[in-house]
């Protein structure tokens, strides 16, 4: 590392009237991070490092770096080491139109990729019946993909869409709204639910984020133009990449209002 970077370990003792050495070792590794002396991607020395260079005890650098972890500063790859963690470009998508991560990811020029976690077809959930208008007896198709821009992780998504629209999930390629579009079954609009929740277990590390980490959940239905529903998707996108933006209008004179003044 350079000298500035090595300087990041240089600590005051607490016997000398400084602040706890594990709260110091977080702090100039944080400032080190907001002044470019580390960047993204860089990596740190190894914990037994990090203690010889302070010298200070490897469960007080462990913790510092445990607490960096949790608040997004660093990233940890297991058999790899300790990494600054890269610097998240927020995607700002409208909430008032329906359109598929492939072609938002393509006009903002982002190169979009997805990993398929399942394509599959089972025996619908009490959800799946009563949303997709199913009955007990028929099978539903789900297929549930990580979504990926720039080689960062950024959703997750599962959607479940009745067998008849969907008699072979395997087919699914790049974009699951084109394959339904050369049956008749592009979705014409959705109703979408937005709610906030703390990642947890598998998720978090799909996403590559901490454990407890805000995100966004989003249950969306989706409709064809005759009315009928088509597909119910739940999405878990990380909270620190997405913005989500809608267009209000007043109501004018006469119009139902659909909030309070």
């Amino acid at each position: 590392m350079s000298e500035a970077a090595e300087s990041i370990f240089s600590l005051v003792k607490a016997s000398d009237g400084g602040a706890p050495l594990y709260l110091q070792l977080k702090k100039n590794i944080e400032d080190a991070v907001q002044r470019g002396v580390i960047g993204p991607g860089d990596a740190l020395p190894s914990e037994r490092d990090i203690a010889i260079k302070a010298d200070i005890s490897r469960v007080t650098v462990r913790k510092a770096v445990q607490d960096l972890v949790k608040n997004g500063i660093l990233v940890q790859r297991h058999g790899s080491g300790t990494f600054v963690a890269p610097r998240m470009e927020r995607v700002e998508q409208s909430l008032s139109r329906l359109t598929s991560f492939t072609d938002d990811m393509a006009r903002r020029g982002m190169s979009a990729s997805s990993i398929w976690l399942d394509k599959g077809i089972y025996p619908p959930s009490p959800d799946e019946i009563m949303i997709l208008g199913l009955s007990a007896k028929e099978l539903v198709a789900r297929v549930s993909r990580l979504r990926i821009a720039n080689e960062t992780p950024m959703a997750i998504e599962r959607a479940s869409i009745s067998l008849a629209a969907l008699p072979d999930p395997e087919a699914v390629g790049p974009s699951l709204y084109s394959t339904l579009d050369k049956t008749g079954n592009r979705p014409a609009r959705a109703v979408q639910r937005i709610s906030a929740v703390n990642l947890v277990g598998a998720d978090a590390r799909l996403l590559e984020v901490p454990e407890g980490s805000a995100c966004l959940h989003i249950e969306r239905i989706s409709y064809l133009a005759s009315g009928k529903v088509i597909e119910f998707t739940r999405s878990i996108y990380r909270g620190d990449a997405y913005d989500f933006v809608a267009e209000l209008r007043l109501a004018g004179p006469g119009e139902e209002l659909g909030g309070t003044t």
